[in-house]
């Protein structure tokens, strides 16, 4: 079993690309409305009733996604967290979201002034024309302030303490969560932030194997070749 949790303010749609070319079963989780002043842990442990703790399974998150899906790992020991476009600590901050964080601009910034220059998130999410810009408009239309200046707060103030071992997914070109000296368990050429559009077809070859793997018993932490 796979289940499937899109980036901050993103949804289902980030998956098109992807879902057709899964051979696990899979479930999309949604994100909830956060409560007031909830804190991350409790946030994921309502996320976490959706998730079978009976049963081995990849827990497979997009950029803040992966961070949630980190600590849902902490709640279903059976579960194994894959990132995609994300990061395995918050040691792993890039120097960006560090200083954002530590002026508190993103406290004054409306989460919606996005919407307003979708062509300077487009550059920095590696977003492409065509499709993936169409989409990427809808989600950004679509965003919900609230849950937004949460997330990022909550993102920007992770404690990932003993978060355990996960499996990381990243792009060469990513600008979010660019690569740095930490070594990453898969690269993947030219991949932008929203790579789980771009590369689908890669990324699905890592999570069909990861997913046979685990069925199987095998080694599912060693490197993938992939083969197009």
């Amino acid at each position: 079993m796979m289940y499937l949790i899109p980036g901050l303010g993103a949804d289902e749609r980030v998956f098109r690309n992807l879902l057709p070319l899964l051979r696990s079963p899979v479930k999309v989780l949604p994100w909830l409305t956060p409560l007031q002043q909830e804190s991350l842990p409790h946030y994921v442990a309502r996320i976490a009733e959706l998730v079978d703790s009976t049963q081995p399974c990849l827990v497979v998150g997009v950029s803040f996604g992966g961070v949630v899906a980190l600590e849902l790992c902490r709640l279903r020991p059976l579960a194994e967290a894959v990132l995609i476009s994300s990061i395995p600590d918050a040691g792993c901050l890039p120097l960006s979201l560090r200083a954002i964080r530590a002026s508190g601009v993103y406290k004054l910034v409306p989460p919606q002034l996005l919407k307003l220059f979708p062509r300077a998130g487009q550059w920095y999410f590696g977003v492409r024309n065509g499709e993936e810009y169409r989409l990427f408009k809808e989600i950004l239309g679509d965003m919900e302030p609230r849950y937004t200046r949460w997330a990022i707060d909550r993102l920007l103030h992770w404690d990932s303490t003993d978060t355990g071992r996960c499996l990381q997914i990243l792009g060469t070109k990513d600008r979010v969560f660019p690569p740095g000296p930490a070594p990453v368990d898969y690269l993947i050429q030219g991949g932008g932030h929203f790579m789980i559009l771009s590369h689908a077809l890669e990324i699905s070859h890592i999570l069909n194997r990861l997913a046979e793997a685990q069925a199987t018993g095998t080694n599912a932490e060693a490197p993938v070749p992939i083969s197009l």
